[in-house]
């Protein structure tokens, strides 16, 4: 991948409804280049799929957030089977350093959450948590525009 590449795939990212005529436009190529570039993207598997955001997805939850967790011994496979167990658990991941998991949660009041912060740390082997509301979501900054010395659209 090249930088027109990384550029198109920001573009993609910000407006994947965007016609090919204002991509062509925003990263100064021609239409032709543009379909080529995302035909040769999907064909390499470098674009997945496309998918829509509803606004069923952004509020079915309001209260998320992020509980990191500290496991004691040999239990995180037992840890991650009882978090399984936690509708409130929308997923969970493994990771390096203090933390050993990352649990995410999602709830619609903050007395759910706490409940749900309450049974994840009465599991056994589970021995610190640090938990992390997440206020709200943005869409990350790209590469291509959003650096010092890029190029902007």
């Amino acid at each position: 991948m090249d930088d027109l590449d990384h550029r198109l795939l920001s573009a993609l990212r910000r407006d994947a409804r965007a016609s090919l005529s204002e991509l062509a436009l925003r990263l100064g190529v021609t239409r032709t280049t543009v379909r080529a570039r995302i035909a040769r993207l999907i064909a390499s598997g470098e674009i997945a799929g496309f998918s829509v955001l509803t606004r069923g997805d952004r509020t079915e939850s309001p209260v998320r957030g992020l509980m990191m967790l500290q496991i004691e011994g040999r239990w995180t496979e037992r840890v991650l089977a009882r978090l399984s167990g936690i509708p409130e658990v929308t997923a969970c991941h493994t990771t390096n350093g203090t933390w050993d998991l990352i649990a995410e949660i999602s709830t619609d009041t903050l007395e759910g959450f706490d409940a749900a912060l309450f049974a994840i740390r009465r599991i056994d082997g589970v021995a610190r948590s640090e938990t992390h509301l997440l206020l709200s979501t943005r869409r990350p900054v790209s590469r291509a525009f959003g650096q010092p010395g890029s190029r902007a659209p």
